[in-house]
């Protein structure tokens, strides 16, 4: 079913400082959208390990969050770069892997928190995450 954007926002992440507006945005639409508390948590801690990946491994990016909708209502976020790329994405995926002496799981970690995770990566060409989390019904 064809999803389509009901309202959308760019934010350029450029300075760490970035990081704290993508997060805010992320958490004033799911509060306005009235998503559950669970569904919140999950999409402002997606939203910060996606923003820091790009602050950490490209230096800078953007920010597309979304308000989408098909039969459901849902938040979209999607995070681009023109940064190293990842050479090896199952690895990266799997959790555990690290290039900066971090835990590994931010990828891994987001991909369980939310609905739908594609990533489209490779050295020297940058990386592409977008993310849906779907309201659940009352």
């Amino acid at each position: 079913m064809q999803v389509r954007a009901v309202s959308t926002t760019e934010i350029s992440i450029t300075a760490e400082s970035d990081i704290v507006d993508v997060r805010q945005k992320v958490r004033e639409l799911a509060q306005e959208n009235m998503f559950d508390s669970f569904a919140l948590a999950a999409l402002v801690t997606a939203a910060s390990e996606l923003s820091r990946n790009i602050w950490t491994h490209a230096g800078k990016g953007k920010a597309i969050i979304s308000v989408i909708r098909n039969a459901r209502l849902g938040l979209q976020l999607e995070f681009i770069d023109e940064g190293p790329g990842i050479a090896d994405v199952p690895r990266v995926l799997a959790g555990g892997y690290s290039t900066v002496k971090s835990l590994g799981l931010g990828l891994s970690g987001t991909k369980r928190l939310v609905d739908e995770f594609e990533i489209d990566s490779a050295p020297g060409r940058g990386t592409k995450v977008l993310v849906r989390k779907w309201k659940k019904p009352f």
